[in-house]
């Protein structure tokens, strides 16, 4: 035996654990607290174990005694509330948004099955007005998908139509104020007062109920009245004088040097172009629902037999058969009675 300074029950190699530089600064720092400072009602921060970034030797130090003051943990308190109520009144918006949606959808599906009866829309008239609506016009309800893009781009061509009519009617009184012509400013008048409301029966609507009824029948009437209507308004945009449209010969004839004729002539020649561009967005539109029409499968015979049924359906024909078999019964028996 060698000494009692080496403990015979241990590893002789291993190292002193108070020698390790960590211990030995925490042992330092809480050696500097002499006992005159210490109060035992004090609330002792505990040690915080930090690590440095530029070397592994673990350093403890104490925690930072600084509390946060009351107000900012009252509004760190109150913050989640206001974003709370916040989501709250969206949650609460968005649902009533739903509420109705779900409401239209609910009634226009009612209006299909023909639960409740559609109230006409058209035209967009005030409750109060002298006039009421005469149509019912709804896109996304009678049109299928496929075809709605293509219905209302008919019924801009017709608005944008009816807009040249009344564009018309100040080239109508600017001949008047130019020339002293009143009867193209008249003519001007009457030719919207009578094309603009044919126009949308005679064309549009005939369009419109072939695309939602798949009917061959208003289908053969669109055409009908369509082709003559494009052909119309190509004599529209030619504009011969006296004839009451501000064409492009109408608006040439007005540039006679002056001042005034010039700036006439130029407010004519924007005329003329609008009813030269509703002619060609007609020949474009007239072409493009027939080869629509002609995917279909529709033909001249499925239009007569559809003009048959509607014609038989139609409830003044059928009270005027039933009025003409009445009295032809009821003269037959009065004849074979004497």
């Amino acid at each position: 035996m060698s000494g009692f300074d080496e403990n015979p029950f241990g590893e002789p190699n291993i190292d002193n654990p108070f020698a390790d530089p960590a211990i030995q600064q925490a042992t330092r720092m809480t050696s500097n607290v002499s006992l005159e400072d210490y109060n035992p009602f004090e609330v002792q921060a505990k040690p915080q174990l930090q690590i440095n970034s530029s070397n592994t030797v673990a350093v403890v130090q104490p925690l930072s005694q600084n509390i946060p003051p009351p107000q900012t943990s009252s509004l760190a308190a109150s913050a989640p509330s206001t974003s709370l109520q916040i989501t709250s009144e969206e949650l609460q918006r968005r649902q009533e948004e739903l509420d109705r949606k779900a409401a239209e959808l609910d009634r226009r599906e009612q209006q299909l099955q023909g639960n409740v009866p559609q109230l006409n829309n058209w035209p967009p008239l005030p409750a109060n007005f002298c006039v009421k609506p005469c149509f019912y016009q709804d896109f996304e309800v009678e049109i299928p998908p496929e075809f709605q893009k293509l219905v209302k781009h008919l019924y801009y061509i017709w608005m944008f139509y009816t807009m040249t009519l009344c564009a018309n009617i100040i080239g109508g009184l600017i001949l008047l104020f130019n020339e002293g012509n009143i009867s193209n400013f008249f003519l001007a008048i009457f030719y919207t007062v009578l094309f603009a409301p044919a126009s949308y029966v005679c064309w549009f609507r005939p369009a419109y109920k072939a695309f939602r009824n798949d009917s061959s029948f208003n289908f053969m009437v669109f055409f009908f009245v369509y082709f003559f209507q494009t052909i119309y308004t190509v004599v529209q945009a030619i504009g011969f004088k006296q004839l009451g449209y501000c064409g492009f010969i109408t608006a040439i004839s007005q540039f006679q040097g002056t001042a005034g004729s010039i700036i006439a002539g130029l407010l004519l020649l924007i005329i003329a172009f609008c009813f030269a561009l509703t002619a060609a967005a007609n020949v474009l539109m007239i072409t493009k629902i027939h080869t629509i029409y002609r995917s279909t499968g529709a033909s001249m015979a499925k239009a007569q037999q559809e003009f048959t049924t509607e014609f038989l359906r139609n409830q003044h024909v059928q009270e005027a058969a039933s009025s003409a078999v009445n009295t032809a019964i009821n003269s037959q028996f009065n004849n074979s009675r004497y």
